[in-house]
């Protein structure tokens, strides 16, 4: 497998230890990461999607990181991801979900 251009990664709030809180699951992060595949898909980006444990930003959930860009989003939503893949597109981050 050649490695991608980017590795983008959707919380889906799994805990190893402990009672999960599930802001990122319960606010719908396995649809978005359904949405993320497909706008990939339709745009032809290099990419892979992962849902992750829990990214510990539950106060700004659901969260995804770009890779290698190391590009942290919160409060992403379907509308979100257009604007965010729209930014990745251009070589810039999308300013309004940035949260690190």
């Amino acid at each position: 497998m050649q490695k991608p251009t980017y590795h983008i990664l959707v919380c889906n709030s799994f805990r190893m230890a402990g009672a999960p809180q599930g802001v990122c699951r319960t606010k719908g992060s396995g649809s978005l990461m359904q949405t993320l595949e497909e706008e990939i898909l339709d745009r032809g980006l290099d990419a892979v999607v992962s849902a992750t444990g829990c990214l510990k930003v539950c106060d700004r959930g659901p969260a995804m990181v770009v890779y290698p860009q190391n590009l942290w989003y919160g409060n992403v939503t379907g509308d979100a991801i257009t604007e965010i893949l729209d930014a990745l597109e251009a070589g810039e981050p999308c300013a309004k979900y940035l949260i690190a």
